[in-house]
């Protein structure tokens, strides 16, 4: 029997003696050649960069009822009944019949809202978010009560952004002319709603006089929003 080399016996007990996760390229034959394994390259993945959006720029919203002078609303709205207004969800509200007048008996309301958005990395900018919600209010404005003579247009001057909605609307059997703003100043969006019909057969106010009015208010109500958030 032919008996291995004292060299090869060697190498088959070193072999032997090495755990079997490590003996490869050991080989029963002298002639064998080892292979040398690679290791994988450990490569390790850079997480995405998250967008960074600007805060927005007004954080705080002005007092609803406070934000008008209390002229302003003494002009439009005539022999108000509340002056310090009544405060509904997300609004404030005016009212008042002017009747001093048998023939001439007017009605009129004011009606303020604000609403203000932040930024949100899933859905955009305060500003950007602001902007699509009123042009959301404008379509609103322009279906509200079931409207006719509905008319919209840009209106300049106001905040960043603003645009008039005019429409005509049937209650009670009484015809309301309403003149819309909805203004949007940097992240803040102010709609302004302001009515107003005649009674008792009186003529129905001029729309043009509704529209001048609401635009004044609306720019006050813009400039309420930068002095709620100096203090």
């Amino acid at each position: 029997m032919h008996r291995p080399t004292a060299p090869r016996l060697a190498r088959i007990l070193a072999c032997a003696a090495v755990p079997m996760v490590l003996v490869a390229g050991c080989s029963g034959s002298g002639g064998g050649k080892k292979s040398e394994s690679t290791p994988s390259a450990s490569v390790t993945a850079k997480p995405s960069a998250t967008p960074t959006l600007a805060a927005a720029k007004y954080p705080k919203l002005p007092d609803t009822c406070k934000a008008l002078p209390a002229k302003t609303v003494e002009d439009l709205v005539p022999k108000v009944k509340d002056k310090a207004g009544k405060a509904l969800t997300g609004s404030c509200f005016w009212w008042g019949l002017n009747d001093e007048k048998a023939d001439d008996i007017q009605y009129r309301d004011l009606n303020l809202q604000y609403n203000g958005l932040s930024s949100e990395p899933a859905l955009g900018s305060a500003d950007k978010r602001a902007q699509e919600f009123a042009e959301q209010q404008v379509k609103k404005a322009m279906a509200e009560d079931s409207p006719k003579d509905v008319k919209n247009q840009a209106a300049s001057g106001i905040g960043d952004w603003a645009s008039t909605v005019t429409t005509t609307t049937t209650k009670k059997g009484v015809e309301y002319h309403n003149a819309t703003i909805i203004a949007r100043t940097a992240n803040v969006v102010i709609t302004l709603k302001y009515s107003g019909a005649g009674l008792e057969g009186a003529k129905a106010p001029d729309v043009s006089d509704l529209v001048k009015d609401a635009q004044g208010a609306a720019k006050e109500a813009v400039t309420a929003v930068a002095a709620a958030n100096k203090k």
